[in-house]
């Protein structure tokens, strides 16, 4: 069975409802083989990402940029996962009350030295998310699960 890995900071009502949704399209029944693990930010290791085939990421824009607890866990799991993680498929959610740009750019710099691949672009909501924005986060989620597992 494939694993999926879901790394979040979610301290907020609207990162709560985009969570849910990634995880709702993650572990949708038309998807087969695929267990889906979660973990806060702060709390993933490098062992949860060897152990996964692909993952799923989600912060807030803080000042622009990605949120301390995302980067915390980048800065903790690069070089453990660097050679042993290339190629494997990953999705990211964003959402910020402005503008995004610094956390994308940051977020492509990090996953591109990982050699990771972007199994769609991210979704990124400003502002309370609607109905469409939820379908989106939902979408990211079925996706990047379907890469792992049989439909």
């Amino acid at each position: 069975m494939k694993r999926l890995l879901i790394v979040h900071h979610t301290p907020s009502p609207a990162l709560q409802a985009m969570y849910e949704a990634v995880r709702a399209g993650a572990t949708t029944d038309e998807i087969e083989g695929v267990e889906v693990a979660a973990r806060p930010a702060l709390t993933a290791t490098a062992v949860d990402v060897l152990e996964a085939d692909g993952y799923l990421l989600g912060t807030p824009v803080n000042l622009g940029y990605l949120s301390g607890a995302l980067k915390h866990f980048f800065d903790q799991v690069y070089y453990p996962c660097l050679e042993e993680t290339v190629r494997r498929p990953f999705g990211a959610y964003l959402h910020g009350n402005s503008d995004a740009t610094g956390a994308l750019r940051a977020l492509e710099s990090i996953t591109t030295g990982l050699k990771w691949r972007a199994a769609r672009p991210p979704v990124v909501v400003t502002g309370e998310p609607g109905r469409e924005a939820l379908e989106e986060c939902w979408e990211l989620g079925a996706t990047v699960a379907a890469e792992l597992g049989t439909v």
